[in-house]
């Protein structure tokens, strides 16, 4: 018996492109091999004495002997406090203060003229592209203590001594917070904007006609459909809650604010490059790696609970 033709034709076609489709994923499955997965082979330094510029095999094998040297020094232990008590302040500000790219996206597609939002968007959108170092350049040449700020301040009378801003170990967290801020801000909107994008327009039509304001379809409307998206992006924040980077802090930091600007990824970096213990930096970046999936896996199971989806 022939198999009907009208049903292996359609067989065939989705055939092809799925070996399309996976042809065309098939780059970025290899990039996140190589710069993700192929990489953790280096986690075997934490078990050995490492000394550069030897061989591996020139080295000791210790074990988990720096595991142990974590806990077991009083002052390691005082210093990783510290450090845990500084990411966990920048993460919990990070996400306190997640919902702000949101608000901004709704205002921002309520600005009429289209001209003017671009230049908005725009404006606040470049930041994302400069790097931290010369945010740094600026933020040096606006507030150092030789600065245009102290230097204007100075020439009104408002101060008679220069103000220390960025040498200074006072509101470290929160400069931190609001440069971070000041970067992200237009481009963490982008994902809303592109959300509100496909709201249906009736549901507004339908709320013009039962005679809303401007203000009631934004409450009413837009925000509670950019929900689902802010608590997606809510969730995988919680879930790389130690996962601070360290470009900006690295940049940031000087011998006054260093005790209060040192979070684990910069910690990490300061230990195994500046204070040449790449073993003992090991140690600490696969403990962070694995409360990090901890808490990834913990997230995934409240929104389950929660939205009854899983984010992974």
């Amino acid at each position: 018996m022939k198999a009907d033709s009208s049903t292996t034709v359609p067989a065939k076609q989705g055939m092809k492109k799925g070996t399309k489709m996976a042809l065309m994923i098939m780059p970025f499955l290899v990039l996140t091999f190589l710069f993700r997965y192929f990489p953790l082979h280096g986690w075997v330094y934490a078990l050995y004495d490492y000394k550069a510029p030897l061989r591996l095999t020139q080295c000791d094998f210790v074990g988990f002997h720096w595991f142990k040297v974590l806990f077991a020094n009083p002052t390691q232990v005082k210093q990783l406090m510290q450090v845990l008590k500084n990411t966990f302040a920048m993460s919990l500000l990070g996400i306190a203060t997640s919902i702000l790219p949101l608000l901004f996206a709704v205002f921002l597609n309520e600005i009429r003229y289209k001209w003017f939002r671009n230049i908005v968007q725009t404006m606040t959108t470049i930041p994302n592209f400069i790097s931290w170092t010369l945010i740094y350049s600026i933020a040096f040449a606006l507030f150092s203590t030789t600065g245009m700020f102290n230097s204007v301040m100075q020439q009104l009378g408002v101060i008679d001594a220069p103000v220390k801003i960025l040498d200074s170990s006072k509101h470290v967290w929160l400069m931190m917070l609001l440069w971070s801020l000041w970067k992200g801000l237009g481009w963490n909107s982008i994902m809303y904007l592109a959300a509100i994008s496909g709201i249906d327009m009736e549901m507004y039509d339908s709320a013009k006609v039962d005679g809303a304001g401007r203000f009631q379809l934004m409450r009413y409307i837009t925000i509670p459909q950019l929900m689902p998206t802010f608590f997606v992006l809510l969730m995988l924040s919680v879930a790389n809650f130690l996962n601070n980077g360290m470009d900006q802090y690295y940049v940031f930091q000087n011998a006054f604010n260093k005790r209060y600007i040192q979070v684990l990824d910069l910690y990490v970096y300061n230990i195994g490059i500046t204070g040449s213990s790449m073993s003992l930096a090991t140690a600490v970046g696969i403990m962070k790696s694995a409360v990090s999936i901890a808490l990834l896996t913990l997230v995934n199971v409240l929104s389950k609970r929660v939205r009854g989806e899983t984010i992974i």
